[in-house]
């Protein structure tokens, strides 16, 4: 049980630091993640960027994962091609929802980031932190589509999550480090005692706290 995000952040960091990352730049998963990865991006020097990725629910059935949009260089669309065979749907069903998706990711990393591109992953370890895994549908998409960035390797480091899911993880990743894994696992927020939704404006609030204290001092 974690008193709240930013204790299990620092008990992640811990593991983190003894584990040692090569040349770490920290993604965190918006908004929950964001509490969880700065005192990891603190601890281990690294930059710190958003993850940002938006769900492709089925017709008919939003909270179905059809697929994701992933934030990037380039916008990356992973689908589940096993579920959309079975319905008998293509890719090109799902392009007003794409462009849909595509423009809330957009609107989100001005709110979050304003003109700040992102961080350059290649040849460096791209460690993804959120706050928690249930199924993580959306987290894999993440995974796949951060591979095509060309990081020399990518870690998942997550407080807590199911074994299953983990399992379905690890072909996906390099490493993964997770504090915790229940039996039985029923929700993230179960292992807070404190799991408040983050806001909008602490997401700004905290990644402008990390970059401010990175930036270079320019007194004496």
């Amino acid at each position: 049980m974690f008193q709240d995000r930013a204790e299990a952040g620092e008990m992640l960091a811990d593991a983190l630091e003894k584990a040692a990352p090569a040349a770490p730049v920290v993604l965190a998963l918006p908004r929950g993640g964001l509490p969880v990865a700065v005192p990891v991006a603190r601890r281990l020097s690294a930059p710190l960027d958003l993850l940002l990725v938006r769900k492709i629910g089925m017709p008919g059935q939003p909270e179905l994962a059809a697929g994701a949009v992933v934030d990037g260089p380039a916008h990356e669309v992973v689908f589940n091609d096993g579920l959309l065979r079975s319905m008998g749907l293509t890719e090109a069903d799902f392009a007003d929802s794409i462009a849909a998706k595509l423009e809330e990711i957009e609107n989100r990393r001005k709110m979050y980031l304003g003109g700040r591109a992102p961080v350059t992953v290649e040849g460096r370890t791209a460690i993804v932190v959120d706050d928690g895994i249930a199924t993580g549908a959306t987290v894999r998409a993440a995974l796949k589509a951060l591979r095509k960035r060309g990081p020399a390797a990518i870690w998942l480091a997550v407080p807590v999550a199911p074994g299953d899911s983990l399992a379905e993880m690890a072909p996906l990743v390099d490493n993964v480090i997770c504090l915790e894994v229940p039996r039985p696992f029923y929700a993230v927020g179960a292992h807070y005692r404190v799991f408040d939704q983050v806001s909008d404006a602490a997401v700004v609030e905290a990644l402008r706290s990390v970059w401010d204290s990175a930036a270079p001092s320019t007194s004496g």
